[in-house]
């Protein structure tokens, strides 16, 4: 009995903390850390498309362009306590359920879970990176990752399912686009009618390469599993170059890492305009207020 009033205090609290405006400020900072690291990452793209590529396209190289800026330790920091804030409202939609008709669904839940384990990851990957230890590129991190899988029984069927799981991510991200769900999680009536075009375009195309881009990732990792050789394996820099390996050229590679600039752009009007509002809660045909923040 003791045991289970502690608990419930504890989610009490646990709820009144994810309510709180100013943990909202704290996830919502993140997308701004979002956005800057997809216009550094589609800066570098398109450097690389020109033929003018210093750093990888990927989280690396994007956080060491900002570590060679003046004051770039200090924004560092910034971006890791951003993605931080997105790691724990994930978490918190993972235990309270996400901010929709049907947010308590043991789906719902456990895609934001996942989400949750993903930006820590991110999290984790600055936060190296500012304590100088560094890191590898993204493609030599999946190479690496895919080949100690693969050394395991079952860790070719894992990186396989890994991969099906990025690919269909990024089909779904692009389906979503298509169809503008994006802006049901915005406050759009708050919008005037060209802040809301623009902010619809800039949702449909950076979500559409987005979605693009790590679906690419998916499928060399499938194929890595497929013929297993984790060579074939790539990050995101591997697989944006890709792209200038086509018969468009470098070219294609231009506008898909002009698809990431938007997309970052995109992320700084997320933070701006995302919804909290009333869930109804199905099981009682009531609506009441959730204060948890819709950000993704």
């Amino acid at each position: 009995m003791t045991t289970n009033v502690a608990g419930a205090g504890v989610r009490r609290a646990g709820r009144r903390v994810a309510g709180h405006s100013a943990f909202h400020i704290f996830c919502r900072s993140g997308l701004v850390a979002r956005g800057v690291l997809y216009l550094l990452i589609g800066w570098l793209a398109v450097q690389i498309g020109l033929g003018d590529g210093g750093h990888e396209a990927d989280k690396q190289g994007a956080l060491q362009t900002v570590a060679d800026k003046p004051g770039g330790t200090a924004m560092l920091w910034l971006l890791t306590a951003g993605f931080a804030g997105l790691a724990l409202w994930r978490f918190a939609e993972a235990a309270f359920g996400q901010p929709v008709a049907d947010g308590r669904k043991a789906t719902k839940r456990l895609a934001s879970f996942g989400r949750g384990l993903f930006y820590s990851a991110g999290c984790v990957t600055v936060l190296n990176f500012v304590l100088g230890q560094g890191g590898s590129s993204s493609n030599e991190q999946s190479k690496t990752y895919t080949a100690r899988a693969m050394e395991h029984p079952g860790g070719r069927w894992l990186v396989l399912a890994v991969g099906v799981g990025f690919l269909a991510w990024g089909i779904g991200s692009v389906a979503g686009a298509v169809r503008r769900k994006f802006l049901e999680r915005l406050n759009t009536g708050r919008m005037g009618p060209n802040t809301r075009r623009v902010v619809k375009t800039l949702g449909v195309v950076g979500r559409a390469s987005r979605g693009i881009v790590f679906g690419g990732v998916g499928v060399f990792l499938a194929y890595a599993a497929i013929t297993f050789d984790p060579g074939k394996a790539k990050g995101l820099d591997g697989t944006l170059r890709q792209f200038a390996g086509t018969p468009a050229g470098p070219w294609l590679l231009v506008v898909v890492a002009a698809g990431l600039l938007v997309f970052g752009a995109y992320s700084f009007c997320e933070a701006r305009w995302r919804k909290v509002e009333a869930v109804r809660d199905g099981s009682r045909g009531r609506t009441r207020r959730r204060l948890l923040p819709r950000i993704g």
